[in-house]
């Protein structure tokens, strides 16, 4: 595999390290996209309450930035590759709750979220942290993209044998099986990451030093602004337009189809980006890709009818990854070339994400208020168009960012 990767690449640059860490993303995202999406779901048939939703989201977006700060502390005295088991063996640890309380899983929806949150939490601070370390500005783009692609490959096969199990079998034991399931991709992933080499950091955690860095550091200021207005349109994005489509289909098979359209597209663009989107055109890609986002969802009031939702599906499959891609390329790049950022990374990531958590929070708090007064059944669609500018604006938050100059160290 390492020798295909090498002639596909046409470098010589595709390390080990590269190639489990992304057979670990791969994992991770078979897993997830194989139950996370139907845990939204086997809530909502369990209290039919949008509040209950939303508050189990929530509750995933506040522990997630405190758990990156606890991880942070941990990934500077102890060996990172540890910090990246801890967070698959707690995300282990969330299914097997969720089988465990089985019905009443709605009842403990705070709690579950907080678990989950905990495990993303450490597993993306490490794994964060190992991209940034173990890939180069020449090898970053090819492993944003192909990490994408599995990602996609994910999301086309996991919901779609998701939804079909649970549609054949009993509702409790279909969701049992694809629950096990997961627990076993993470599983193999904590095997598979004693493959990867040491990696150990010096020095104090010091992540607020890194949040004054704004101060003198206006790329890093900018990067951040953008990472609150993404996460303020992930925040409920994430979890309503599932619900929706649920609402309209009542079927978790047609949720799998949706997902299959969806993650087809993106697989074949996200494979088609790491090789067309070079980074002098990264900002051009934002763009563009952000407006088609945001103009997509005009999509969602148009109708209801399941042709919309997956044209819906396609368009948002083509143009996310032709944002991602450059995005987290240009993210990563603003970070290698700020202040001491070789002893600084985890406090860049840390802070990074309590930007981008806060954006999520911040839209969730938009949406519990919003259907206090809009009847959600009605007001989901007029909810998203106002929450789902948040990718189009990233590209006004970064388009004054230029490395043309050092930035100059700071005590």
């Amino acid at each position: 595999m390492l020798k295909l990767l090498k002639v596909w690449l046409k470098q010589e640059n595709v390390s080990k390290d590269l190639i489990f860490l992304l057979l670990i993303g791969g994992l991770y995202s078979l897993g997830i996209f194989l139950s996370s999406t139907f845990v939204n779901i086997y809530l909502w048939k369990q209290s039919n309450s949008y509040t209950d939703i939303a508050l189990y989201n929530l509750s995933i977006y506040v522990m997630q930035p405190l758990t990156f700060i606890v991880a942070g502390k941990c990934a500077k005295k102890i060996d990172r590759v540890i910090v990246l088991r801890a967070g698959v063996i707690v995300l282990s640890a969330f299914f097997l709750a969720v089988l465990i309380i089985g019905e009443r899983a709605a009842q403990f929806n705070i709690l579950l979220g907080s678990l989950l949150g905990i495990g993303y939490g450490f597993y993306w601070l490490a794994f964060n942290v190992l991209t940034f370390e173990i890939t180069e500005p020449d090898t970053r783009d090819f492993f944003n993209g192909f990490l994408g692609v599995l990602q996609s490959f994910g999301g086309m096969t996991g919901p779609l044998f998701a939804g079909y199990v649970i549609s054949r079998l009993d509702q409790l034991t279909g969701y049992t099986v694809i629950f096990a399931i997961s627990f076993s991709f993470f599983i193999l992933a904590v095997f598979i990451s004693f493959g990867l080499s040491r990696r150990k950091a010096r020095g104090n955690f010091s992540f607020r030093r890194i949040i004054l860095e704004r101060k003198y550091n206006s790329n890093w200021n900018k990067i951040l602004q953008a990472h609150v207005s993404q996460g303020f349109r992930e925040g409920t994005f994430l979890f309503a337009v599932t619900i929706w489509i649920f609402l309209l289909t009542r079927n978790e098979f047609t949720l799998g189809v949706y997902n299959l359209v969806y993650s087809g597209f993106s697989f074949l663009f996200f494979f088609l980006v790491t090789k067309l989107v070079k980074p002098s055109r990264r900002k051009q890609a934002i763009f563009y890709a952000g407006l088609a986002l945001y103009l997509s969802v005009l999509l969602l009031l148009m109708g209801e009818s399941l042709s919309l939702l997956l044209f819906y599906g396609a368009v948002t499959g083509v143009f996310f990854p032709l944002l991602y891609v450059p995005y987290q390329s240009l993210t990563y790049d603003v970070i290698g070339k700020s202040w001491n950022a070789g002893e600084m990374r985890i406090e860049y990531i840390v802070v990074r994400e309590i930007f981008l958590n806060a954006g999520r929070v911040l839209s969730i708090g938009v949406f519990l208020l919003s259907i206090v007064f809009i009847p959600p059944e009605t007001g989901i669609p007029y909810i998203l168009l106002i929450i789902g500018g948040g990718h189009f604006l990233i590209y006004f938050l970064i388009k004054d960012i230029h490395f043309k100059t050092k930035q100059p160290a700071q005590n």
